[in-house]
């Protein structure tokens, strides 16, 4: 019998359960998935959170890897082909802490050989935020750009595509993740008290684009005091400021951003296959303990990205 991890309730990982669940037969366009990874992100711990709203019970996960074990009728991966066997990813879809799922295959990708199971289901919610983010300040090559939490999974990531866009990259970090945005293409300065300064002391004339994704007000505030336009400065975590003070922010479930994203996929995929885009995961959980790998997300500081594994 398959298993899905929902939420019953609001609140923390106590309204989790562990439930059977049918899976049916992939009709036309559809593919049935064996999921060998679920990826975990800080949207799967908000949904259920307390004070939210929405249908219950709440199936979990927006992104996963696996192998195909049935395909619908007259039915292709969005890459193309596929068949019984093959190694996918797919992202979009609903219910991805699951041992199998029946989904669209218009979601599906063949995996690249570069990813493992765990990597490869983290690859593209982090991944396609970072291209966003990029793409809606128009950082070009040339450009000098600051990453707030460039150490953070999509900030690791907007290093990795920024890098082949040729711009150079300033990113704030904690001091022990310095090395980590290094790795990356990026240039780190501590966060905290002091850090206008220490941007402006490595772009004295100010910086082309500004990309949070952390949320804080000194993120914001820094932004809006180093970054010569504007217009350039997005957050995704943000919300309250960017209204308040007329900076870019996005998210998944607006509709500019999601047709953005879909659309983005396959060339994510692309660098992921030729090794120039990697996902760092800081630790795997087997699937029956998606509330400790929860829980931990929670904290802020996983330590990289988390998956859960068969």
């Amino acid at each position: 019998m398959a298993q899905a991890w929902v939420a019953n309730g609001f609140g923390g990982v106590e309204v989790l359960e562990l439930v059977d669940i049918d899976v049916p037969a992939p009709g036309p366009g559809e593919v049935t998935i064996d999921v060998r990874a679920a990826g975990l992100n800080p949207t799967d711990y908000k949904q259920y959170a307390p004070g939210r709203q929405g249908e219950l019970p709440m199936r979990l996960g927006n992104e996963l890897a696996g192998v195909v074990t049935a395909t619908g009728p007259d039915t292709q991966l969005a890459s193309g082909g596929g068949a019984v066997g093959d190694e996918v990813l797919a992202f979009r879809v609903r219910g991805a802490m699951a041992t199998v799922l029946t989904i669209p295959a218009k979601d599906v990708f063949a995996k690249p050989a570069a990813l493992g199971f765990p990597e490869a289901a983290n690859l593209l919610l982090a991944g396609t935020t970072a291209a966003e983010m990029l793409y809606r300040t128009g950082v070009k090559q040339g450009d000098t750009i600051v990453v707030h939490g460039a150490s953070g999974a999509v900030g690791v990531s907007v290093l990795q595509q920024g890098r082949e866009l040729g711009v150079r990259m300033i990113g704030t970090a904690s001091q022990s993740n310095f090395e980590q945005v290094r790795l990356f293409g990026g240039e780190p300065v501590a966060y905290g008290e002091g850090l206008e300064e220490r941007i402006r002391a490595l772009a004295p004339g100010g910086v082309d684009a500004s990309l949070d994704t952390v949320g804080t007000d000194e993120a914001v505030d820094v932004s809006l005091a180093t970054t010569r336009d504007r217009s350039r400065i997005l957050t995704i975590a943000a919300f309250g400021r960017a209204q308040r003070d007329g900076i870019v922010v996005i998210g998944g479930t607006m509709p500019e951003s999601a047709k953005f994203r879909d659309a983005i996929r396959p060339r994510l995929i692309e660098l992921a296959a030729d090794w120039k885009l990697v996902v760092p995961v800081a630790r795997t959980f087997p699937f029956e303990e998606a509330p400790a790998a929860l829980e931990l997300l929670s904290t802020g500081h996983p330590g990289g990205k988390l998956a859960l594994v068969r």
